[in-house]
């Protein structure tokens, strides 16, 4: 009876403690990777987030940032229920994540919904002009704060202080188009990748939830 019970429990449930162990080590990674993705988000390209009409794009960052963190705790919390075999520990982890599922879906639908909601304006994205550096000609700044400026000095390929009163192609970004089409451009790339992470980490946790029932049923089934 004791031979059949020990059999039982390696070929089954130590199956299964050594699949959700390594499934909580490489999602404590991924929680790690999410984070960097959302603080990566908020302080390299806070310029670019700043230009979009509203706050999803930044909200998005801090959903990934908030779940990231959630989700290196869940992954510690989740070694120890596993180690243990506590199925009070392993429901808690089990809702922590569902809830990071839900978090990091909903991250991942508005990085895509509003990929292209964004405003014009960017110099590092080496253009002039919101279409055009001709955009500057009748505008409000060449006839108040020019100082003889054709362009602003932040349209010049190399910006010194009064590079943009000579507007020559050699010396701004004049032929390369406007900032808008750079810009929506540009934002979409990350927001794809915003997404991308988001949604690529959200199944990966289904593939734990179902590890953890399998485990969850298999220690209860044991009692019997």
């Amino acid at each position: 009876m004791a031979d059949t019970e020990e059999k039982t429990h390696t070929c089954g449930t130590i199956c299964l403690k050594y699949l959700l162990f390594i499934f909580n080590l490489l999602f404590w990674l991924a929680g790690g990777a999410v984070m960097a993705v959302g603080i990566w988000t908020l302080v390299d390209k806070s310029d670019y987030i700043h230009l979009l009409s509203s706050n999803t794009y930044m909200i998005a960052a801090f959903i990934l940032i908030g779940a990231g963190a959630v989700v290196v705790f869940t992954g510690i919390l989740g070694c120890c229920a596993t180690i243990r075999e506590q199925k009070g520990l392993l429901i808690v982890f089990f809702v922590l994540l569902l809830l990071i599922f839900l978090l990091e879906v909903t991250a991942g639908i508005l990085a895509y919904v509003y990929h292209q909601e964004c405003f014009p304006l960017c110099h590092q994205l080496k253009c002039c002009g919101s279409n055009s550096s001709a955009d500057w000609r009748d505008g409000t700044w060449i006839r108040t704060l020019a100082d003889r400026r054709l362009v602003p000095d932040s349209c010049c390929k190399t910006p010194t202080e009064r590079c943009g009163v000579r507007d020559h192609p050699s010396n701004i970004y004049k032929v390369e188009g406007g900032c808008i089409s750079k810009l929506e451009e540009f934002i979409l790339q990350h927001l794809l990748i915003l997404g991308s992470v988001g949604l690529g980490i959200a199944f990966i946790q289904i593939v734990g939830m179902f590890f953890t029932c399998c485990l969850y049923q298999s220690l209860k089934e044991e009692i019997y």
